[in-house]
């Protein structure tokens, strides 16, 4: 694959089905049409679903058709507005990028997998074969540990997708919660239309400053951008092996999650989406920012208005 067309500039719809409390008056209500026509206006070419797996699937792994029907309005907003979307499966029985969500064993567990491969199947019965809509088998797989056994579960997703969808592009994501540097344990493309997966939150400290969840490294503390240290050119040095892998591969980069958390200040995450944006461009790498709305990292939040229009520009 040379071209991931038409996933160009994006966002995440983070929250919406995902990493929520399910109601449903938030699923009804937190993204609605007008949500749709704003990230259009914004010049955007597509949107990142995050979906977990329980809006979809009931306890017995039988179909929730009430999940469908939210999936069916992101679809029919997409197609309305123009834009393309991407469906993110964001957690799945026996696993969460999320520690707090305490779900695992999915890399040990058969029967685990097969609802995972469920999933997948329902969706490619569903939304398979249009060139609009893309599948991400998985969101973040966390240690390093899991590589191999990651790497053969999406294989044997992909042949059941495709006994499905032949010709849906999906992206595969590596460890390390999609980090960039992992790109290279992946398994060569199943096919042409596999798309590889990254996500850029770097550097942390700056990113993330401030943020609870993250216990790694020190983020604590307020800091600039400047005091960052980072650069367009520091962002081009580190997607380099990446890029190399992907192209020796005989596919394309894309950036599923990147942005800057609400600690810092508005001009100081323009200054660093200038940057990455530089980097994506330098690449031709695809890319949709984390957040719209909301989960700390919101774009379209009140405290983002004096420089929006200007950011999305560098989106």
């Amino acid at each position: 694959m040379k071209d991931f067309k038409g996933f160009k500039k994006g966002v995440n719809l983070g929250g919406w089905l995902s990493q929520c409390d399910y109601r449903e008056e938030h699923l009804e209500n937190f993204i609605t049409e007008e949500d749709f026509k704003k990230i259009a206006s914004w010049g955007m070419d597509h949107v990142r679903v995050p979906i977990d797996y329980n809006v979809i699937q009931n306890d017995d792994g039988t179909v929730c058709e009430s999940g469908f029907r939210h999936i069916e309005k992101a679809v029919s907003m997409c197609e309305k507005y123009g834009l393309n979307i991407i469906l993110d499966m964001h957690k799945t029985i026996g696993y969460s990028f999320d520690k707090g969500e305490k779900e695992n064993g999915f890399f040990e567990n058969a029967g685990y997998q097969e609802r995972f491969y469920s999933f997948w199947a329902e969706l490619a019965r569903r939304y398979g074969n249009r060139e609009n809509i893309a599948f991400e088998l998985l969101n973040e797989v966390t240690d390093k540990e899991f590589s191999a056994k990651w790497n053969e579960i999406a294989k044997e997703c992909i042949k059941r997708i495709r006994l499905i969808a032949e010709n849906t592009v999906i992206l595969v994501g590596s460890y390390w919660n999609n980090s960039v540097s992992a790109v290279k344990d992946l398994d060569p493309p199943y096919d042409d239309k596999i798309v590889y997966n990254f996500h850029c939150y770097d550097p942390l400290t700056f990113t993330h400053q401030d943020a609870h969840w993250v216990d790694h490294i020190d983020v604590s503390g307020r800091r600039t951008y400047e005091e960052s240290g980072y650069s367009t050119d520091k962002f081009i040095e580190s997607f380099k092996e990446a890029k190399e892998t992907a192209d020796k591969n005989g596919t394309v980069l894309y950036c599923g999650e990147y942005g800057v958390i609400e600690n810092a200040s508005p001009e100081d995450a323009l200054k660093w989406y200038k940057d990455i944006n530089k980097a994506f461009e330098h690449y031709g790498i695809g890319r949709a920012a984390w957040n719209y709305k909301e989960k700390d990292f919101g774009l379209a939040d009140e405290r983002m208005k004096p420089i929006i229009e200007e950011l999305v520009k560098y989106l």
